[in-house]
């Protein structure tokens, strides 16, 4: 790697959260039973004429914005021609020589520093149907179904410039544009439903060189680790087969998640195979910049910003606060709890360390219906400020209320988890332990200070982790002296 210099490039598929197609009226709801959210306009029937949504123009525009794009004022729709069973009309409406958006960029924090990579474009364009495989992947497939579903619901496409300069920076790219999209609300980023699709472009070259490399194109990355991981093998390949002295060719590949490995499925296609040319069934599009003023006014706090905010008003650490305003929801959620309880920095540690496991344990996310809300956080830091139950215990009414939704003082009551703090009770159960442990008397009354650690562990395993521990520690040292 010493000799060599990798060049990446992204093209980020994303679908818009519109509730009706790009050119038609029909649902773009996820889920539904194949082929029943179909038309005659998205598939493509002869007679037919698209009409564009304003709504995806919209979130296009949006989008653009956050990311630092120029807005263009004139704009126009392109047809891009190629074969394949998901695509009724034989043809993707898209745009080619005039996008929506161009010249933006992100920056992205790298243990070097900051890097920005820039965005050449984003585009607006339907999507195509759904290849249904009957194996595991098109590859290892007998046969294929279509799902014309998807077809023609508004995609935007954003393609980074050649500036990623390893596998670990797509990654950071990834997670930054993925932000930025949802805190717009433009896209939810579901890569499982399809809704959020990469390819990655990949090359290497010397090091000191100008000159791009030969590329490849890696398809079927169905996850940010997925991209980082295909990207790290194709880096090794072409520098592999070039150290050996045999040519690289210009081509797709496909990713084998099972094999680690990338596939050639066929040799690339450039901008003139597919043959675009103006679509003559849709006007140019004029855009007014008052009205890209007007979509500007409501682009929310950017994770950016919100992180700086989080530890400028907060006091939060850094890494808390990126953790925490990686997700808009999970920003949200945090905030929820904040306006309710005044020290951020417990609120942090819950939802960071058990909310977060918990969440990635049952493998939901924070944009899903949780059965826990901010009151349920409140409520329980409250039981253990207050001494009613331990931080120990508060972990497993914590499971509880994730799964049951039931809140914290009800699980406490129903299950008898009141922290015991009753000298009385207590002062037993001291003597009870300190007259079982000889050997740890001995060795406390020898100088041996810590041992009075292992007998208050033996005064909360007979309480089954009940007894305040703060007070068990006073008594057992009361008694030892």
């Amino acid at each position: 790697m010493a000799e060599w210099e990798v060049v990446i490039g992204l093209e980020v598929h994303a679908e818009l959260l519109t509730k009706s197609k790009l050119f038609c009226g029909c649902s773009t709801e996820f889920g539904q039973e194949p082929n029943t959210q179909v038309c005659p306009i998205c598939m493509g029937l002869p007679g037919t004429l698209p009409v564009l949504n304003k709504r995806a123009v919209e979130y296009t525009i949006k989008a653009g914005l956050a990311l630092n794009c120029a807005i263009a004022e004139y704009s126009k729709f392109d047809r891009k021609n190629y074969f394949y069973p998901d695509l009724p009309k034989a043809y993707q409406i898209s745009q080619y020589d005039l996008p929506v958006c161009e010249d933006g960029y992100i920056t992205v924090a790298t243990q070097d520093g900051e890097h920005r990579i820039g965005i050449s474009r984003i585009h607006l364009e339907e999507e195509a149907g759904k290849s249904v495989h009957s194996g595991d992947n098109i590859l290892g497939s007998d046969h294929s179904l279509i799902d014309y579903n998807r077809c023609g619901i508004p995609l935007i496409e954003i393609v980074s410039e050649p500036d990623i300069r390893s596998p670990e920076q797509a990654r950071l790219y990834l997670d930054q544009l993925k932000a930025v999209l949802q805190y717009t609300g433009v896209s939810d980023c579901k890569m499982e439903e399809g809704s959020l699709r990469c390819d990655a472009n990949v090359s290497v070259r010397p090091k000191g060189s100008e000159e791009f490399g030969v590329k490849s194109e890696i398809k079927n990355l169905n996850s940010f680790r997925a991209v980082q991981k295909a990207l790290e093998y194709e880096v090794k390949r072409q520098i592999a087969q070039l150290e050996a002295g045999e040519p690289l060719v210009q081509d797709t590949r496909h990713w084998d998640e099972a094999r680690g490995v990338t596939v050639q499925m066929r040799t690339k296609e450039g901008a003139a195979d597919y043959r675009y040319f103006p679509e003559p069934d849709l006007m140019p599009v004029v855009i007014d910049r008052s009205w890209v003023d007007e979509i500007g006014r409501d682009i929310p706090e950017l994770p950016d910003a919100r992180k700086a905010r989080f530890v400028q008003s907060y006091g939060l650490p850094e890494h808390d606060a990126w953790l925490l305003t990686e997700s808009r929801a999970l920003a949200d959620f945090f905030e929820a709890c904040v306006t309710q309880y005044k020290d951020p920095k417990p609120v942090s540690n819950w939802i960071m360390g058990e909310m977060l496991r918990m969440v990635n344990t049952s493998e939901l996310d924070t944009e899903a219906d949780l059965a826990i809300t901010p009151e349920h956080i409140v409520e329980l830091l409250r039981l253990i400020d207050a001494g009613t139950i331990s931080g120990k215990i508060g972990k497993d009414v914590f499971a509880e209320m994730f799964t049951s939704g039931k809140m914290p003082s009800v699980i406490v009551e129903e299950k008898g988890l009141k922290q015991i703090s009753d000298e009385g009770e207590l002062e037993n159960i001291v003597r009870e332990v300190i007259a079982a442990n000889p050997q740890s008397v001995a060795d406390y009354q020898a100088g041996k200070k810590q041992a009075v650690g292992f007998l208050v562990g033996q005064v909360m395993k007979a309480t089954k982790g009940q007894a305040n521990p703060q007070k068990a520690n006073q008594l057992l040292i009361k008694n030892l002296e």
